[in-house]
């Protein structure tokens, strides 16, 4: 029996190492692996910070908590949106651009500039839902408790704002390592905080507090990083090209859209339950929804390596190469992140029952739902990426919309009556239906796809 065992841990040892000489032979595959590394790990310390804090929040503060939480997060993730205005993905393109073209000097003040319009606007947007959160609170939720909630995040917005363009800023400078630990930073301070408050002094609110405070943490130490390191690299004789806030603007405001509908597909639901239905309600969804998109980590990993390699490819002519990158990311991504969907399906009742408490192992079958919406992502593979990088970002966006539009229009017909079943059903259809949207496009337009299934041939 030893050596049974012995002889399949070599066996197995053998077969990684094949696996890994075989990917790290592609030239171009090998930079997407070999840089996904960190984005992965930090993706995954994240996502595992981030489910214990939900396991904190469940055990000692309630499912209601979970779900105030999950309904203040949302809420700044859509104010946020039109705070930042895209920028934190055209600042992507404008620092490494400005560094190539013209210097260091010319880049830090495009950044300096981007920054100082997203803090005036979020102060703006802040103060005015500050003063409307009443009316937020009762009109729109039916739920005038929720008004100090509303109006607590509203002091907040400025610093979710500036968290979200610095994390991409740093991506922009091409600092690797920095911006795995600016991913991991905000899990970390929230974990870290709520258990301070948890055990120093227990108040129903601590969740939210602790959240909102990890959001300073992490938007300070990212104005100190970039700011640190630009003067680091400027110049006394850098040139300096000038940019106009309406030429950034011109470029943020696309991918604007397209940030929304994400979110719109991402986080309707848990808006709309928190409309028509209870805190605690809200709460087991959100908790469903975070364990089965467990594995969207994996290809959030992937995507953020592969998109400037599928844009490199694809503007050099590299026809075939582009579809053979895209192709192996595409495996990557589904034989990392299937056995992760298999866990949930064969263990999802005793991991929700050990991690959470008895009472969310109901949301068994709405996390099931959730995972076959996450199996299409993951079989489609970096359908998003791919368009966006070779020109074809405009194609997505009304993809991205109609799909949007669908989930919104599902989300209120069956919601009132199904709740966190309907919530699950719509985002289960909107994966689906944008994922092979897109496929279908590819194979069209190129007569290829970048799709994958074992053993089956799609091209």
């Amino acid at each position: 029996m030893n050596e049974t065992k012995i002889t399949l841990i070599f066996n197995s040892a053998n077969l990684f190492e094949t696996l890994v000489r075989k990917f790290n032979s592609d030239q171009n595959f090998s930079e997407i692996l070999s840089g996904s590394v960190f984005a992965l790990v930090a993706r995954v310390v994240s996502a595992g910070l981030a489910l214990f804090t939900s396991i904190i929040v469940a055990r000692f503060y309630g499912a209601e908590a979970v779900g105030i939480l999950a309904v203040v997060n949302s809420f700044l993730m859509l104010v946020t949106i039109f705070t930042v205005v895209g920028t934190s993905t055209s600042i992507l393109r404008l620092i490494p651009e400005h560094i190539t073209k013209y210097s260091v000097t010319s880049a830090y003040c495009v950044y300096r500039k981007t920054q100082f319009f997203v803090a005036m606007v979020s102060l703006l947007i802040g103060t005015v839902f500050y003063f409307g959160a009443g009316i937020l609170a009762d009109k729109v939720f039916s739920k005038p408790h929720l008004s100090f909630f509303f109006a607590l995040a509203s002091g907040f917005v400025i610093f979710k704002s500036l968290m979200d363009l610095n994390v991409q800023a740093v991506r922009g400078l091409l600092l690797r390592r920095t911006f795995a630990f600016m991913q991991v930073l905000p899990a970390l301070a929230m974990i870290s905080i709520l258990l301070a408050t948890t055990f120093l002094f227990r108040h129903p609110n601590n969740p939210v507090y602790a959240q909102l405070a990890a959001f300073v943490v992490t938007a300070m130490v990212g104005v100190f990083i970039m700011d640190r390191a630009f003067k680091r690299r400027v110049q006394h004789d850098d040139v300096v090209e000038p940019i106009t806030l309406k030429e950034i603007l011109s470029l943020s405001l696309p991918m604007l859209l397209s940030a929304s509908m994400h979110f719109f597909i991402a986080q309707t639901g848990v808006i709309i339950l928190g409309m028509f239905r209870t805190e605690s309600e809200v709460g087991h969804y959100f908790i469903a929804v975070r364990l089965a998109t467990m594995a969207a980590y994996v290809l959030f990993a992937v995507n953020s390596l592969a998109a400037p390699k599928f844009a490199q490819l694809y503007h050099s002519g590299k026809m075939d190469d582009l579809f053979h990158v895209a192709k192996k990311s595409s495996k990557l991504i589904f034989w990392t992140t299937t056995p992760i969907l298999l866990v949930l399906i064969v263990l999802g009742k005793p991991i929700l029952a050990f991690f959470f408490g008895e009472s969310f192992v109901g949301v068994y079958p709405v996390m099931i739902l959730v995972v076959f919406g996450q199996f299409v992502n993951s079989i489609s593979g970096p359908t998003n990426n791919f368009l966006d990088m070779i020109g074809y970002q405009r194609v997505f966006m009304r993809i991205i919309v109609l799909s949007a539009v669908i989930n919104v229009i599902l989300n209120l017909a069956l919601v009132p009556f199904f709740g966190i079943y309907g919530a699950a059903f719509t985002i289960m259809i909107s994966l689906a239906f944008w994922n092979t949207c897109t496929l279908i496009y590819i194979k069209m337009k190129f007569g290829r796809t970048i799709g994958y299934v074992p053993l089956v041939r799609w091209n």
